[in-house]
């Protein structure tokens, strides 16, 4: 079974999500800030993380910058779930082993979860 572990502050969002990868048989925990989502990301050791970029407290790529300075972060598979363009993206962000940026706005659940199947598999 797959861990992913998704860091959205937005709740419905987050539960939305949860309840997609939970029907596709995943290992799924939450967190609902960048700071929370680190403590998670370390106890947890997920496959993939599904990572929100605007988020209170730390933000998504915060959060990433110290789990990639991490050696147990080093190589997760994470997938950014946005509102932001591409182009709006820094690239400090992209320069951090990204597996894939989804607008939020322009995917369903269900392709959601297929992107994750696909980077899993890469």
């Amino acid at each position: 079974m797959s861990k992913i572990a998704i860091i959205e502050d937005d709740q419905a969002i987050s539960q939305m999500y949860r309840f997609k990868f939970e029907a596709e048989n995943f290992e799924v925990e939450t967190a609902e800030n960048g700071k929370l989502g680190l403590e998670l990301v370390e106890s947890m050791k997920p496959d993939i993380i599904l990572l929100d970029l605007m988020m209170p407290e730390m933000t998504g790529d915060e959060m990433l910058a110290a789990m990639r300075k991490k050696p147990w972060g080093k190589n997760i598979k994470v997938v950014i779930l946005t509102n932001k363009g591409e182009q709006e993206i820094p690239d400090s962000v992209k320069q951090l082993n990204v597996s894939a940026v989804i607008l939020k706005a322009d995917m369903t659940p269900r392709q959601v979860a297929e992107v994750v199947q696909k980077t899993l598999k890469s």
